[in-house]
């Protein structure tokens, strides 16, 4: 049994993993998956946002304890996620039996415009003074997704504004989510613990060059989907799951070699 814990990005919340968290554990039948909400967001969205990635990690580790959830944990991470996946497995590699971060990016690693592509300022800008819930749902939607035919986006958009109004994301907790994601810098050294970067050559939200230059720093496999937007889990959870797997298998073979007497022996 693993314990696999989803982390979700900005605004999102755990219902925004739509049918992932079923093809995960499809394809990783061993695997029990937590999908806990950052503060702000979703069930927790009447506390105050975290300002920085750290204080993120905490209060996930405390709702975990809470749960009863015990470690080691596999995060799986997406977007500002992946923040928090980098800084809880620098903080506490104990905790941590592995990551895998789609579509993130951070400091050093990438510049400013490329973690928020500068084509997006306008459009992002206007949403801040003009508002209105649906505006910023069909955005952020445009901005993550490409998949899908215009019957299947209006289905999504519909149920993503039932979850914002359920569940109200501040225009307060909303900036000091993106204060704190701007702020955030990755570790002098990669984590101790194995590393798969995801990402989507159609992401119109972050430059794909963010994981690959994180993924060449940190020699990590990198795997890299042709189509799909920045909310890879959405547009493809299949694709996914299908490379976690195969990552899984992969390490699981090569640990089997090492620890064969043959292998000792070569060695």
């Amino acid at each position: 049994m693993s314990h696999w814990v989803l982390l979700r990005g900005l605004m999102r919340e755990q219902r925004h993993w739509g049918r992932f968290a079923g093809e995960l554990a499809e394809a990783v039948p061993d695997a029990v998956i937590i999908t806990p909400d950052l503060p702000g967001n979703g069930e927790q969205h009447a506390l105050r946002s975290a300002t920085t990635v750290a204080a993120m990690v905490e209060f996930c580790r405390q709702d975990l304890r809470a749960r009863g959830v015990p470690a080691p944990y596999s995060l799986l991470a997406l977007s500002l996620g992946g923040m928090v996946a980098v800084e809880w497995a620098s903080r506490y590699p104990q905790e941590v039996e592995r990551c895998v971060l789609i579509n993130t990016s951070m400091r050093p690693y990438s510049r400013f415009h490329q973690r928020l592509r500068w084509q997006n300022y306008p459009s992002i800008l206007r949403q801040v003074f003009k508002g209105g819930v649906e505006n910023q749902e069909r955005l952020i939607l445009r901005l993550t997704s490409r998949e899908g035919d215009m019957a299947y986006r209006e289905g999504m958009l519909t149920r993503w504004l039932a979850y914002q109004r359920e569940y109200p994301v501040t225009r307060a907790n909303a900036l000091r989510q993106l204060w704190s994601a701007a702020r955030f810098r990755a570790p002098a050294a990669r984590p101790a613990v194995p590393v798969l970067v995801l990402s989507s050559a159609g992401d119109q939200l972050v430059d794909p060059r963010c994981s690959a230059n994180l993924a060449q720093a940190w020699q990590a496999p990198h795997r890299v989907h042709p189509t799909a937007g920045h909310d890879l889990p959405l547009d493809d959870g299949p694709w996914v799951a299908r490379q976690v797997a195969g990552w899984l298998a992969t390490s699981a073979a090569a640990v089997a070699t090492r620890a064969s007497p043959g292998a000792r022996q070569e060695s």
